[in-house]
């Protein structure tokens, strides 16, 4: 135990930079990300909370489990978003004796490197040959840890990096006799091996599959810094006076690069190149390629000799280094189309990698090391390979255009979604010598190929066509690369647009974008053409377009935007549960003129984002509707909101259901509906606006002439607010429905409103479920239906009646829903 201790220690202490010249104290460094409690989808129509968001010392707690009886729990989360260095500070606060505490025995793993062993495991020797070699009674130790599983841990990294499918087809239960590593890990993760003991599993979200899905016992989702979380990171790494505080200025006044700060391997590369961004004021970046280009530079820089090349990344710089990167590159290729992401030397000598390559910083030691060789090398992360690839794509002199469109082949079981648009011309079908540049390709994991090609895209962008001209490509190759790029995207756009199903008579055509279309909307933006935009929407005929659930952040609304804008025609745009926060909601403001509805609900926004939104929203005639349920807005926004009201003429709903909306934000929000002639639809469930925010809602809508429901349910009204609702009702004409569930009426607020049904004339609807009304207050409703034909239903679920009660009361008005 000391000894697990004392190396796992040593492996999670330290983050180590590129050029091995300093190391950072992870303590001092770690900044908390986003992480929240992935859980079943709700009902359609019922409201939802937001995501439970989760500490990294409650990732064993009793909160969001899917399967009580799994062992395993999964960290999904983007490349870069920081799952492997939240293993690294979960390991450092076991072996420090400051967290987990629960478990005696923890073993991490590398699914790069396991993958890498060819013969067959048994537990034990997983275990003690592949972490941690017990000096003496080793079949004392194994039997403990069989005999007491529960107080162990096991962590593997990188799940998408392991090259099997998860499949649980060949059972294995004996922690002794050896098998595959891929079936000794399946069978572990579904606790047919060390049931009881804990396993951590990390992963992007794509290699998840619902198979795996049935074996976890809660599935978290990694969703990068916050806003606070990027400030914090960067003052960490920067405590010299006034550098941090320049760096924040520059990140917010520069909403793209702020952007892509989100994911912490993008805010770990801001703090690298922090001389270059904040001296040499050549523009930010503003794309995912710009950056990657800055810390090449960076890079290439460091490793030159001091005055020996020009400021910035020049053509100069790259040819100086061309024969390094194109190894790199090549080397890069070659793992995507292997799945090999650790290289032994054998490997790196056949790749032609030397000492000279090594030294410029992208390849380091592997963290973990499995014992009997030297410590593989591997990038500096997953996208560095891919930036890799794509430059040697770029760069290399004997590469065919049409061997680019590889990127999009749809051979194969691992085959990209995106693969399956294009048209057939643009897919070769040749067969490829075997190790060949298009064979590679064509085997490399889809999510790889997706990040690739947008580097690729912006690569070949005009932008930075000078910067390739010193290569060894010719100027009429790039142009021909170049090309073909743009052939690609564009027809595999204008294929995803033209596979949308017709629409239903009566409704809007609707399109679902699927995962390919991200990726291929991230690709149009790396490559920053407005022409090449425009035509991919061209003729576009789609009402409404859904992006629910397809992990959109700020970066991807940035490419969303500079795309839609150029639709001819309004959208509703949905973009339910996703990660765009106060800056995604800033990217999308190009794009909000061409909007007639916008849907963010569950999507972190604060009043700051909110604020902004409808400033622009003031100015766009086309936009109607805004849905905000599930986010974090206060009282702050509803200055905006009301000003919102007042000003826009034709502006038909707002939602705001489950935020944290006061009497104040209320009553607030009552001066806009005063002047506001259009709202049909309100939305405020689940805020706190209590009786005295009732009573200011109902006296502005007394006489208001368009809004057709109104929902007010879980906000601790009380016969106060009640009795002012009944006095709004019996003013209104137009009303229809009323949501009313879920707060403290009772049969006294019960009575005020049967008092204004009486003089009603237009609620179809009455919702009063959970209220804590009896029988009393159910007779004074009843009264009020004698003279009240207009209403349909009154629903009364949860409420305090007895069985016999509710017989009663449904045989006396079948309008009562009991």
């Amino acid at each position: 135990m000391s000894k697990l201790r004392t190396t796992i220690s040593s492996q999670s202490r330290f983050l180590s930079t590129y050029d091995r010249a300093e190391n950072l104290c992870l303590e001092e460094i770690y900044t908390e990300n986003v992480l929240e409690v992935r859980t079943e989808r709700g009902l359609a129509g019922l409201p939802q909370k937001s995501p439970v968001t989760l500490g990294l010392e409650e990732l064993f707690g009793t909160r969001g489990h899917l399967n009580e009886d799994a062992d395993t729990v999964l960290v999904v989360g983007e490349a870069g978003s920081g799952k492997s260095t939240l293993l690294q500070q979960m390991h450092l606060l076991w072996a420090s004796g400051r967290d987990f505490q629960e478990f005696l025995f923890v073993f991490p793993f590398s699914c790069r490197q396991l993958q890498c062993v060819a013969k067959p495991l048994s537990v034990q020797t997983l275990l003690f040959e592949h972490c941690c070699w017990p000096d003496l009674g080793q079949q004392e130790v194994f039997q403990f840890l069989l005999d007491h599983p529960n107080r162990v841990l096991l962590t593997f990294d990188g799940f998408d990096e392991f090259k099997f499918r998860f499949s649980d087809c060949e059972r294995h239960c004996s922690p002794t006799d050896p098998t595959s590593v891929q079936n000794l890990l399946f069978n572990l993760l579904q606790g047919n091996l060390l049931k009881n003991a804990r396993k951590v599993l990390t992963s992007r979200p794509d290699a998840v599959s619902a198979l795996l899905r049935k074996y976890l016992r809660l599935e978290l989702h990694l969703k990068g810094f916050s806003e606070e979380g990027i400030e914090l990171y960067l003052r960490k790494c920067h405590r010299e006076p006034g550098v941090a505080d320049r760096l924040v200025r520059l990140l917010k006044a520069t909403s793209p690069l702020h952007g892509l700060c989100h994911l912490p391997v993008v805010s770990w590369m801001v703090s690298k190149c922090h001389q270059e961004l904040l001296l040499h004021g050549g523009g930010s970046p503003k794309t995912t390629t710009d950056l990657y280009l800055l810390i090449l530079q960076h890079f290439l820089l460091h490793a030159s000799p001091p005055d020996s090349v020009p400021c910035g990344l020049a053509p100069g710089l790259l040819q100086g280094r061309l024969p390094s990167l194109l190894h790199l590159g090549r080397l890069a290729v070659w793992g995507l189309g292997t799945c090999c992401y650790v290289f032994s030397d054998k490997q790196l000598q056949a790749a032609h990698i030397d000492s000279e390559d090594i030294s410029l910083g992208f390849l380091v030691h592997a963290k973990s090391v499995v014992q009997g060789g030297t410590a593989p090398l591997e990038f500096l992360h997953i996208t560095f390979q891919c930036f890799f690839a794509a430059l040697y794509l770029v760069l290399s002199a004997d590469l065919s255009p049409s061997l680019l469109r590889q990127l999009f082949s749809c051979h194969g079981p691992r085959s990209s979604l995106l693969a399956r648009l294009l048209p057939p011309m643009c897919v070769p079908r040749s067969e490829h010598q075997e190790g060949s540049m298009a064979a590679l390709l064509q085997e490399a994991e889809p999510h790889n190929l997706q990040i690739t090609a947008a580097f690729l895209a912006g690569l070949l962008s005009r932008e930075h066509q000078g910067l390739l001209a010193g290569s060894q490509v010719s100027k009429k190759a790039l142009l021909q690369r170049q090309a073909c790029a743009r052939s690609c995207l564009s027809c595999s756009l204008r294929k995803h647009f033209h596979s949308i199903p017709p629409a239903v008579p009566g409704e809007a055509k609707s399109m679902h974008a699927m995962p390919g279309f991200i990726w291929l909307i991230r690709s149009l933006y790396e490559m920053q053409e407005e022409r090449l935009a425009r035509e991919a929407v061209r003729g576009l005929k789609v009402g409404h377009l859904k992006l629910t659930f397809c992990g959109l952040g700020p970066a991807e609304c940035a490419a969303l935007a500079f795309v839609l804008r150029h639709l001819q025609r309004p959208v509703a745009l949905q973009l339910d549960h996703n990660s765009v926060g106060d800056v995604g909601v800033e990217q999308l403001l190009p794009c909000l003129n061409v909007c007639k509805a916008l849907y963010l609900r569950d999507n972190n926004i604060s009043d700051r984002g909110i604020c902004k939104l409808v400033e622009r929203a003031l100015h766009c005639e086309q936009l109607q509707k805004l849905a905000l349920f599930n986010n974090k807005l206060t009282d702050g926004c509803a200055p905006s909101m009301a000003r919102l009201l007042s000003c826009k003429r034709n502006f038909l709903a707002l939602r705001l259901g489950n935020n944290h909306i006061t009497a104040t934000g209320a009553q607030v929000l009552a001066e806009g509906l005063r002047a506001n002639a259009s709202l049909q639809f309100l939305g405020l469930w689940g805020n706190k606006v209590g009786d005295e925010g009732a009573q200011a809602l109902a006296e502005a809508l007394g006489d208001h002439q368009s809004l057709r429901w109104l929902s007010l349910v879980g906000n601790n009204i009380g016969s106060t607010g009640a009795q002012a609702l009944a006095l709004m009702l019996e003013k209104n004409v137009v009303l229809e429905e009323l949501c009313l569930e879920e707060n403290c009426l009772q049969d006294e607020g019960v009575c005020s409103l049967a008092e204004g049904l009486e003089r009603n004339s237009s609620l179809k609807v009455l919702k009063l479920s959970d209220n804590r009304i009896t029988y009393f207050g159910a007779e004074a409703l009843l009264r009020a239906l004698e003279r009240n034909d207009t209403i349909l239903e009154v629903w009364l679920r949860g409420n305090s009646f007895s069985a016999e009660e509710v017989e009663r009361l449904g045989q006396r008005d079948t309008r009562f829903l009991l």
